[in-house]
């Protein structure tokens, strides 16, 4: 074992694993992935370098304009399930292990789409009397939104419209649209134009995105729509009543959809709408808005009608009391006027009716009481009444009454009693000892301020700190009884809080303040919270945790603990931050607390303290790690590097444990090392592996006192891994696909099917399948070994169809050797067909030129019986060329198909034992097979 220093920068590499159009690279070699909106998106980033970099996406939009980074997401897999337009952009793929500069690597995700086009009819401007087209020019008006950007045909009838061919139409595209607009101008209209006129649009088919396409039917008839409402654009009603507006269609063909909406709100729950009517059931004050009204059908602009519908309400009734403002004076007094106002919450407001009475007698105006019903002094809404020079007679019971006339909505009512003696100015206090109020964090408390006078007004209640909100969210609290009740009180809400008196009712003058400390106290907070600490044996160890801050500051008890015991003799000063010194053996190791303590809470810092090695680090970056033995075994080349190697005892070897996937334990056994170097490489080699099977290796470093944790990887055995071989797993260099890799070779599944091919091995069947069809084993039976097959159980029925697609195979030459006409080439493979409701087993060839040629070469129906059989089929195919394995589901469940090792190769196939297509026609077939067929392979 040869340690030597290595560390690597981050290298990436982005790769796509979902659903795509196409993947190309554009000019300035940035990658390019085109995908359907509604398919998923499945990128992935392959990451190099040692330490093994950590991954983060990021993504920017397609402009510059656009919101940076509108997602992040730390994994290697970036997976987006039906992709929508807006999700279109540059992703980023960033691999960052703090040695050099992180690796960054773009791919920008290009969604397409097609909507439903929309055709719209208008007139010229200037002509506004008479029917619709009286002006005889008219344009038909077709918008779409698409990527890419769409192609418009127009048809009159089912025959293209040609400008070149017809004087009377002009196509063109009008500047600043929204979307994609063709305008068909129709100058002149003559007889032939009245007609169904078609915008078809269309993407040329790209990511198979079918053509779509709207009609519009022209007649002399045709006219925009026109609306009348059956209420009044204003519309007041009491709460609990029903409300019916409806919009009338006066105008309009083809016959105009009429639709409702309310401004900046859904519709409320209890609506109905039905042929142009809106019904609501028993209002509420919620259910008033502006409600809208659209009749539309594509002529002209839509029509549109507006209620603001205004349910009455009523909220709570105010009054104030206001001496003589030009005397400054903050009592009543004789001689001198004073005002009394009311007011109430209402809407609508300018509807609420104000009666004042004096002592139960309604007032009129005089020249010592006057009335104003809307007082422009005071807030809209507020009614006042003025007491001029005010005398002896004046002192009474004076009443407000609020009502909206005609209304079934209750009236409110205040009375306020004005005598020298039953007003009095306000007095506001904090009771003694109130000035600071503590309170334990998560904790319940009260702050009072106690407010004295006649009427007693309301006390409001804000943070000192302007720019603070109350724990509520609002910025000021009402409090009737000077009482502000906080709950689960947390140290946020530290800080002074403002009383003051409310400016209504009671006086209307200079409000009472007064303020209150909230301190609020908390455990210490410590730091560090955890910490882990390595260190050799017989050396010390020094533990500090510090306190950050406290409420209160003073420190009741410091207190130590080793797994749980108390160390009694080694706990210093309570005052000063705790530090604890000692020397490290094998008997001390363990979890080391500090409990702090200020009589309010207690907080810990925790530290694990041992003298076992870190962990070590895989090396995922070894070139060619896999090597081939004789027969079906295998070698791996593990290496790692050993984590701040020299943090504790010296290491002296390294324990290996090695067991499949199957849960068996094949060995574990000690290796021996020289004392590894921070960043030296180090390496094992792991002989009589098996081929195909995964393996879990579990590693951990050894002292002389003592074993670290065990880390674990997995390696498989991979095709691309393998040079050359001897085994019988050298076909692997001549294209042969064991479907053992996710990526299952670069096949694909073909979305014009029914249903999709399933890669499974014997560790991922379903327990409770059917045992009288499909296959234990992949074709080398192994448990661990994937194959491809058709599940025929429900949903599926008789006749539905899966296809997998082979890679893109280019033909490197046109004719074979000597003459001898087009260059063959062998497919082969293993299938598997035992079922007694067996299916069909097609292979077709798919011949890419100007267009795909699909041309059947073989096919199989029936049961096979239990075995794996193999087929090769010769094609000579005339250019580029993909393999489509159909399979046709039988009449039951019982008819799982699968397919194994598939291979492409150049030359006519090796006959062994197999079905071949070099026998013409049919031939008796194993195991009651209903039919076997080998097609003519020289035609296409």
């Amino acid at each position: 074992m040869l340690p030597y220093r290595t560390t690597s920068p981050a290298n990436a590499k982005i790769v796509h694993e979902g659903q795509a159009c196409v993947v190309k690279d554009d000019n300035i070699s940035e990658r390019i992935y085109t995908i359907r909106e509604g398919d998923h998106l499945v990128l992935k980033c392959l990451v190099k370098g040692h330490p093994l970099p950590q991954v983060r996406w990021t993504k920017t939009a397609g402009s510059a304009s656009d919101k940076f980074q509108e997602t992040s997401i730390y994994n290697e897999t970036l997976i987006i399930e039906g992709i929508q337009r807006v999700q279109g952009g540059r992703y980023y793929c960033k691999a960052d292990n703090g040695v050099g500069v992180a690796a960054i690597k773009s791919i920008r995700v290009d969604v397409q789409y097609l909507d439903k086009p929309v055709l719209t009819v208008h007139q010229t401007i200037s002509d506004v009397r008479g029917s619709y087209y009286q002006e005889k020019t008219v344009f038909l008006r077709c918008t779409v939104n698409s990527n890419p950007p769409a192609r418009f045909i127009w048809k009159r009838g089912t025959t293209p419209i040609e400008q070149s061919k017809d004087q009377g139409v002009d196509i063109y595209e009008p500047l600043y649209t929204q979307g994609e607009t063709k305008v068909l101008k129709l100058k002149n209209l003559r007889l032939k134009d009245f007609a169904n006129y078609t915008c078809q649009v269309s993407v040329r088919n790209v990511c198979e995105i079918p053509d779509s396409s709207v009609t519009f039917l022209l007649t002399i008839g045709t006219t925009p729509p026109a609306l009348r409402l059956s209420v009044n654009e204003s519309l007041v009603v009491d709460p609990g009543k029903d409300v019916t507006l409806s919009c009338e269609v006066t105008a309009g063909l083809p016959k105009p959809t009429v639709i409702w909406s309310r401004y900046l709100n859904p519709l409320p729950r209890n609506s109905l709408v039905r042929n142009g009517t809106l019904e609501l059931r028993s209002v509420t004050s919620a259910d008033s808005g502006f409600y809208n009204c659209t009749a539309a059908n594509n002529v002209g602009n839509p029509a549109k009608r507006n209620v603001n519908l205004l349910v009455r309400s009523m909220g709570n009734l105010t009054f104030q009391i206001t001496p003589d403002s030009n005397k400054d004076s903050e009592n009543i007094q004789m001689g001198r006027d004073l005002k009394l106002s009311c007011h109430v919450d209402a809407q609508p407001q300018d509807k609420v009716n104000y009666m004042w009475y004096q002592n139960e007698v309604l007032i009129y105006n005089s020249d010592s009481l006057i009335v104003l019903h809307s007082d422009p002094d005071m807030a809209p809404g507020t009614s006042s009444l003025e007491i001029i020079d005010m005398k002896f007679r004046d002192q009474a019971t004076y009443s407000c009454v609020a009502n909206f006339p005609g209304s079934t909505v209750p009236e409110l009512r205040v009375d306020v009693n004005i005598t020298q003696n039953s007003v009095t100015p306000p007095i506001l206090t904090v009771p003694e000892g109130g000035q600071v109020v503590s309170v334990r964090e998560g904790g319940t408390t009260d702050l009072v301020c106690l407010v004295d006078g006649k009427p007693r007004p309301p006390v409001l209640w804000s943070r000192a700190d302007k720019d603070l909100a109350m724990p509520t969210g609002e910025w000021a609290v009402e409090t009737h009884d000077g009482r502000l009740h906080l709950t689960n009180v947390t140290r946020d809400l530290m800080g002074a809080y403002r009383c003051q008196t409310a400016p209504y009712n009671g006086l209307n003058i200079k409000p009472r303040q007064a303020q209150v400390q909230l301190n609020v106290q908390y455990a210490p907070v410590l730091d560090p919270v955890f910490q882990d600490v390595r260190s050799p044996n017989y050396q010390f160890v020094t533990l500090r945790c510090i306190i950050q801050k406290s409420n209160p500051p003073r420190i009741a008890s410091v207190r130590w603990t080793r797994n749980g015991e108390p160390l009694t003799s080694l706990t210093p000063h309570p005052q000063e931050n705790p530090q604890l010194k000692f020397k490290l053996d094998p008997s001390n190791n363990g979890t080391y607390k500090c409990h702090v303590s200020n009589g309010v809470g207690s907080s810990t810092c925790t530290f694990n303290i041992s003298s076992r090695p870190y962990n070590a680090e895989f090396y995922f970056d070894t070139p060619n790690p896999i090597c081939n033995l004789k027969g079906n075994n295998f070698s791996y080349n593990l290496q790692w590097t050993q984590s701040e190697p020299a943090a504790t005892d010296r290491i002296i070897g390294y324990w290996v444990n090695v067991r499949n996937m199957n849960q068996m334990n094949l060995f574990s056994k000690q290796i021996d090392t020289k004392e590894p170097v921070k960043g030296s490489l180090m390496s094992y080699i792991l002989t009589d592996l098996k081929i195909p099977l995964s393996y879990e290796i579990r590693l951990a470093p050894i002292t002389t006192y003592s074993t670290g944790d065990y880390v674990s990887r997995t390696i498989k055995y991979t095709e691309c891994d393998i040079p050359n071989s001897n085994s019988k797993y050298s076909y692997l260099k001549n294209h042969v696909c064991g479907f053992e890799d996710k990526h299952i070779c670069g096949f694909s599944q073909d979305r014009g099917d029914n249903f999709d091919w399933t890669r499974q091995n014997h560790l991922t069947q379903n327990p409770k399948r059917s045992s009288n069809t499909g296959t234990e084993m992949d074709r080398s039976g192994t448990k661990e070994g994937c194959y491809m097959y058709i599940e025929a159980s429900r949903p599926r029925v008789l006749g539905d169809t899966a296809r997998l697609l082979s890679p893109l195979y280019n033909v490197t030459a046109a004719r074979g050797p000597k003459g001898s006409g087009r260059l063959p080439y062998c497919i082969s493979f293993f299938y598997h067909m035992k079922g007694k409701q067996i299916g069909t087993l097609d292979v077709w060839l798919r011949v890419k030129s100007i267009a795909s040629v699909d041309t059947k070469v073989w096919s199989l129906i029936g049961n096979q019986g239990p075995d794996w059989n193999q087929a090769n089929i010769i094609v000579n195919p005339s250019g580029p060329f993909q393999v489509v394995f159909q399979a046709i589901r039988g009449s039951g469940y019982e008819g799982d198909i699968a397919i194994d090792d598939v291979s492409v190769t150049k030359g006519k196939c090796k006959q062994e034992n197999s079905v071949s297509n070099t026998v013409m026609g049919g031939r008796a077939a194993p195991n009651g097979a209903t039919k076997v067929s080998a097609l003519n392979h020289n035609t296409f």
